[in-house]
């Protein structure tokens, strides 16, 4: 497990490559690959990414930069993985290279659309990844305040303990707190929710509900995970733990929250391709609120925040009718 990879060049893979940084050394480098060639260019030549969280400092004596992704995954025992899952399947599909003994992390917080996945399903399916092998990164953090070095906290979940602490050892800074958990559904389930409901905040901040209705909205958003997760994998877990309130919470009021964004300019009368447009990162709840439509057809889970975002955002209603009748389902 030693040799480690992350695989993407956004700003939450840029945010773990810091924390790697702290506890690898010059010896045993950190494989890091990145499609875009110019950017692994610009990073050579600035020491920083030139898309995402520029004010890192990448440290090119600890780090091995590739564009071949079949080589990263051959040279490398644990992969961690911070691709958009939107994009998570045109990546994988030059991937010839054997997975079955690699440790795959999933710091994607989203579902693999058309197939309805999560992370670690889609791994275990299509790569014959063993579930053991599966470990999940859980909030709540933001990859901006980990480059501020801001306290933060995220939970390590595998269904073999030993992997998700060695991964949590090698993520564990002075400003990096960590936990770990055996629950690798629930902890991605409620990764890709928490995104859903961040959209639903932004459109509700949009359309100026204040902050009393923002915590009904909240409350019931918890509840509504819980009813998703304990339905989909039925295990003993506590819904108030930091992997599953926190990061709604922060996902849902931070500032630096991409999906909140998206739903506010929505709200505020965007379309969902301008919205889309203007921003410059992936929203992960779009995608994801279709495919959580799409597994909730199997199982009838009463989920209404989450079928009035799908209802606004695919079925193109308009944001404040969707959300008046929302209120009246809120308890």
């Amino acid at each position: 497990m030693e040799k480690i990879a992350v695989l993407g060049g956004g700003s939450w893979a840029t945010a773990i490559i810091k924390m790697l940084f702290e506890n690898v050394s010059s010896e045993n480098k950190i494989n890091w690959y990145i499609r875009d060639t110019e950017v692994i260019d610009s990073i050579k030549e600035t020491q920083r990414n030139p898309k995402y969280l520029s004010s890192v400092e990448i440290e090119l004596d600890k780090v091995s930069l590739y564009s071949d992704i079949n080589q990263t995954i051959n040279d490398s025992d644990t992969l961690i993985f911070v691709i958009p899952s939107a994009f998570l399947k045109d990546a994988m599909a030059e991937v010839t290279a054997d997975m079955r003994d690699k440790v795959v992390v999933s710091a994607i917080k989203g579902i693999v659309p058309d197939e309805n996945h999560i992370i670690g399903e889609y791994f275990n399916i299509n790569f014959n990844v063993p579930l053991e092998s599966i470990v999940v990164i859980a909030g709540p953090c933001h990859a901006e305040e980990v480059a501020l070095e801001r306290l933060s906290y995220l939970t390590i979940a595998s269904k073999d303990l030993l992997k998700a602490e060695f991964i949590a050892n090698k993520l564990e800074t002075r400003y990096i707190k960590t936990t770990i958990s055996d629950d690798i559904y629930g902890t991605e389930y409620s990764s890709v929710l928490k995104n859903v409901f961040a959209i639903a905040s932004g459109l509700c901040h949009g359309l100026s509900y204040g902050d009393n209705f923002q915590a009904v909205l909240i409350s019931n958003a918890i509840q509504e995970i819980k009813r998703f997760v304990d339905t989909v994998h039925p295990i003993n877990r506590d819904i108030k733990d930091s992997a599953y309130l926190g990061d709604l919470l922060v996902t849902a009021y931070s500032k630096f929250s991409r999906n909140r964004t998206f739903g506010m300019m929505i709200g505020k009368g965007y379309s969902v391709t301008s919205a889309q447009l203007e921003m410059n990162m992936v929203a992960e709840g779009y995608y994801a609120v279709n495919c959580i439509h799409q597994i909730n057809k199997k199982y009838n889970i009463y989920m209404p925040i989450t079928d009035a975002v799908y209802n606004i955002l695919y079925h193109y209603k308009p944001a404040a009718f969707e959300i008046k009748l929302l209120t009246d389902k809120l308890r």
